[in-house]
Order: C-alpha cells, then sequence, then structure tokens
C-alpha cells in the first residue's frame, strides 16, 4: 500500500511539523529523483516525535493539502487510526494529477454526492446543485471569479435558511452541512482546502442523515470510504 505525505507547494509542513521536506526531482525523461532522506531522533510518538505519513488513500483523505507525494521510509514505525510515524523517510513523487483542478472537481463530486439530502429536505431551493455546477465550470475555466463568488454567496443563503429552519433534526443538519459545508466550500477560492472541508463535510451531513449513535458512525464510514475510493482512482491516473 502506498505511503503519502501531504505539504504545502514549497515543502514546507501543512498539518503540523517543523522545517520543509526536500522535494523530488521531475527529469526529462518524465523519472523521478528522490528527495533526500529526512530523520528523527528519540522515541517515536504519534503527534509528538517523528516523521508522520499517510498509508493509503483510507488515511490520505484525512490530510489533504495543495500537494500530495509519494513516500518511503525505512525502519521503525509505529501505526495509528489515521497516520503513521516512522523514524526515516523521504519524498519519492509529487502526483501532478492532483492540483487546483482536480482539487475543486473533487470537492464537487463529495458536494454532490450527498446532494440529495439537502434536496429530499428543500426539494425547490436549486442552490447547492447550482454552486456545484458553477464551481466545475470554474475548474474547466468555463466560468469567472465573480460567477464563483454569485454561487458561492447562493449557497451561503441556501445553508442560512436551512440552519434556521424549525426542524431541528437530522435532517435539518444535514441540509445545513451538504448547502454550507460541501457546496459552498466547493466554490471557494483555496481549491484545496475547499477539496478537503467538502470532503469532510460531505461524510458529516450523509452520516447525520442516517441516525445517531452507532448508525451514525457506519454512515461516516460508508461516506469515507467513497471519497478514499475516488481519490484513489484520481491518483492513479498520474
Amino acid at each position: 500500500m502506498t505511503m503519502y505525505k501531504v505539504l504545502n507547494d514549497d515543502g514546507s509542513c501543512r498539518n503540523g511539523g517543523e522545517g520543509a521536506w526536500s522535494l523530488p526531482t521531475k527529469q526529462d525523461d518524465m523519472s523521478w529523483i528522490p528527495g533526500d532522506w529526512r530523520e528523527v531522533k528519540g522515541e517515536l510518538e504519534l503527534c509528538k516525535n517523528g516523521l508522520h505519513l499517510c498509508h493509503g488513500e483510507s488515511q490520505l483523505i484525512e490530510w489533504i493539502g495543495p500537494a500530495i507525494y509519494e513516500a518511503e521510509y525505512v525502519g521503525e514505525i509505529v501505526r495509528g487510526d489515521d497516520k503513521v510515524v516512522v523514524r526515516k523517510a523521504r519524498l519519492v513523487r509529487r502526483f501532478e494529477v492532483w492540483n487546483d483542478k482536480t482539487a475543486r472537481l473533487f470537492a464537487c463530486d463529495c458536494a454532490e454526492h450527498v446532494l440529495h439530502i439537502f434536496e429530499k429536505k428543500y426539494p425547490n431551493d436549486d442552490r447547492p446543485r447550482n454552486t456545484i455546477e458553477v464551481a466545475r465550470k470554474y475548474a474547466n475555466g468555463q466560468a469567472s471569479k465573480d460567477e464563483l463568488a454569485t454561487a458561492r454567496d447562493a449557497a451561503r443563503a441556501a445553508a442560512r435558511a436551512a440552519a434556521w429552519d424549525a426542524a431541528w433534526d437530522a435532517a435539518r443538519d444535514a441540509a445545513r452541512d451538504a448547502a454550507r459545508d460541501a457546496a459552498w466550500d466547493a466554490a471557494r477560492d483555496a481549491a484545496w482546502n475547499a477539496a478537503w472541508d467538502a470532503a469532510r463535510d460531505a461524510a458529516r451531513a450523509a452520516a447525520r442523515a442516517a441516525a445517531r449513535d452507532a448508525a451514525w458512525d457506519a454512515a461516516w464510514d460508508a461516506e469515507r470510504k467513497w471519497q478514499a475510493t475516488l481519490l484513489a482512482q484520481i491518483l492513479k491516473t498520474d
């Protein structure tokens, strides 16, 4: 299973940590020269000491950022639910297929996957659907920033309407999240942040719509698995 590292474009840490990673270099023949090895000392401990990586797409979906790299490690490893920590690692190559366009389209797909939750509650409100459509057009160079901003504002209005609805129940929560945190985020300017937020909150929307307690957890897990599968399909085209 592939190891991933999520960073900012300049190699600096995106999800905590210090310093910058040595970036891999792409050659004229399309091959990659890996970055330099990075190593830490002391006892490895999740979130406290070590080099943190994602083991497979199911962990990667929790840490989406502007740059995704394939990584490799040697030596000791400590495994967690949403990440691993290792002593020595390096970046092997960058997934160039993950860029502003694909991040926006991924966010749109995540939002659309739970759009039926909102539309079941509000069948006559097409603002979230229109927002997703405009965000897709923007990603493909077919809509302007002004059109994107207008669509985003419409999604905000839909979110406010859903949030203040008298039906304070799971469907209300799902409608609010699907409109505000999925459709709206899909239209934001920061594409990578939109993708992360839309993926996370689309899962929450689906879960809340399903039920509470154990059923909530099951719905959350199912949505995250769907998103991880979609992300894996994108990365495999690189």
